[in-house]
């Protein structure tokens, strides 16, 4: 059973020793400025991940049949470096078939999985345009995309980067989508909700998610934008009398979520369904890293008065917690001196 993990860290002392669980991220063999060899390592969990460095890798207590991709139990401590955690690693083994759960070492949504799917079907279910209904029930009904769906993040590292984060982060918009629409009578409500569930479908197979998140080839070389207008547009053509025009608006959806085109859109947005697509696509991401920011906060133990480090999806800007902050102007419940 895993009882440390990488955000416990910043609270060690660095003469504290410890046992815990990890998955090697990155291995590589390097040499000091004195030519002594040493193994620089990244390891990780669900938590976050940390480099890690074996200052004497022939020593025999560090294994010699580890690899990346492995899970392996690791003694040892921690120290700044730069301002940046760092382990040293005293001794190393591979983990035992059974010793470690390895869902305890990639980050997960704390969502309910199945609930999230419940309600993504429910939202097609409500679709009145019947091409649109069937465009998506016969994407999803495909058993490795579904999975691949549930499974996915939604980033390497920017926003909803965790196990299931593409789903949540598609139930969000969906929802928020959702009240849009009715506002604007502009909009055409299933289209907009469409564009919605296919705009990161791409992610599925740009992204790979067995051993910390990277890109696959497939995904580097063509990006989800492209890989997710092919899987959709060779979808419709196989559907019976799918309306061209609908087709077209479809593919657009895709082809312009991103916005601008030195943020990776081929088009601009040129429709109000794509364009209330990008803006919400935006919001929910910097909306999900702002609340991650404030999490992190709380575990190093900040108080209500600081601000958050500095923010990459937002300009590196840092930000204030008003919930916690405002805590400060209630004020304290009166009392009897006797």
């Amino acid at each position: 059973m895993k009882d440390i993990y990488i955000a416990d860290l910043s609270a060690f002392e660095e003469s504290r020793i410890f046992d815990a669980f990890f998955l090697v991220l990155h291995k590589q063999q390097r040499t000091t400025r004195t030519n002594k060899p040493y193994l620089n390592l990244i390891v990780g969990d669900k938590t976050g991940q940390v480099e890690a460095r074996v200052w004497d890798p022939g020593d025999s207590r560090i294994a010699k049949d580890f690899e990346r991709g492995d899970i392996v139990k690791v003694r040892g401590s921690v120290a700044r470096f730069d301002d940046r955690l760092q382990m040293k690693v005293e001794h190393l083994r591979k983990a035992l078939a059974g010793e470690i759960e390895k869902s305890e070492m990639l980050p997960c949504t704390t969502c309910d999985v199945d609930e999230l799917w419940r309600k993504l079907m429910g939202f097609v279910e409500s679709f009145t345009d019947p091409q649109l209904k069937l465009l998506l029930s016969t994407l999803l009904a495909d058993s490795g995309l579904a999975q691949a769906y549930r499974e996915a993040p939604a980033a390497k590292q920017l926003h909803h980067a965790w196990l299931g984060g593409l789903l949540e982060h598609v139930v969000s918009l969906l929802t928020l989508a959702d009240r849009v629409a009715p506002h604007y009578p502009i909009l055409h409500r299933d289209l907009l909700l469409t564009g919605v569930v296919l705009h990161d479908i791409g992610k599925v197979r740009e992204l790979a998610w067995e051993i910390g998140f990277e890109y696959t080839v497939e995904g580097t070389l063509l990006g989800h934008i492209q890989m997710g207008m092919e899987l959709v547009e060779n979808t419709i053509d196989k559907l019976p009398d799918f309306p061209p025009r609908l087709k077209t608006l479809v593919l657009h959806l895709i082809l312009s979520h991103h916005g601008k085109l030195e943020f990776g859109s081929p088009k601009l947005p040129m429709i109000p369904e794509a364009l209330v697509l990008n803006f919400i696509d935006d919001l929910d991401a910097k909306m999900q890293a702002v609340a991650s920011e404030f999490e992190k906060s709380t575990r190093e133990g900040k108080g209500a008065d600081e601000l958050t480090g500095r923010i990459w999806a937002l300009d590196q800007r840092q930000m204030l917690n008003t919930r916690e902050w405002l805590k400060a102007d209630a004020k304290p419940e009166t009392g009897t001196l006797f």
